[in-house]
């Protein structure tokens, strides 16, 4: 699957409207998606999951499930997202297959330094700003998106901040690819907003 085409990464929790949710911002331009939720147990991940996974399906839009391969594996996921400390990516690959989408967080250089020596499909980084989805962690700057669009062989995503406001500066750095949580979490409107957010997108090219 070729990711460099994709750039509106949606990253979402478990919430009652879920299907209806994933399904509006993949209409305003979403193209690929992952289920988060730290809250939830293994169960729970599985139904919330299914969910995600069907209207994705339809949709032909890739979806990644965060943290753990086995129940990626179960639900038939794309792909999955791992961080610094959850399951290796050579470990993912063994449970998922070469062709499996694998992600990897990275948030600073010596970690960017093994990263690229591994087998994963892209690489996040950042948070760019400092956001309550990743509490206690600070912020990168774009110097460190830069670092990392420098040195890695595969898509970097770029966490943190995004918003219809910031894209345009963070696009001046090089970046393509947006991982997006409130501005499509907290939206009223879910696809407006990812219209909004494809539109400043599309207009770096």
């Amino acid at each position: 699957m070729d990711l460099a085409r994709r750039s509106l990464y949606l990253c979402t929790p478990d919430r009652p409207d879920l299907d209806a949710f994933v399904a509006a911002a993949i209409e305003g331009g979403v193209d690929i998606v992952q289920l988060r939720d730290k809250e939830l147990d293994a169960r729970g991940i599985l139904r919330a999951g299914a969910r995600v996974a069907a209207v994705c399906r339809d949709a032909h839009v890739p979806f990644i499930l965060n943290d753990r391969p086995d129940l990626a594996l179960a639900l038939g996921a794309d792909g999955v997202h791992v961080g610094q400390d959850d399951a290796p990516v050579a470990l993912c690959r063994t449970i998922l297959g070469p062709e499996a989408i694998i992600g990897l967080s990275t948030h600073a250089p010596a970690e960017l330094d093994v990263a690229i020596t591994e087998a994963a499909s892209y690489l996040s980084a950042g948070p760019v700003e400092a956001t309550p989805t990743k509490p206690g962690r600070e912020g990168t700057g774009v110097d460190y998106a830069r670092l990392a669009l420098a040195t890695s062989p595969v898509p970097v995503f770029v966490t943190g901040g995004v918003t219809v406001e910031t894209i345009p500066a963070l696009g001046a750095a090089g970046v393509r690819h947006f991982v997006v949580v409130r501005a499509l979490t907290e939206a009223a409107d879910p696809a407006a907003a990812a219209a909004q957010l494809r539109h400043a997108i599309d207009q770096l090219d």
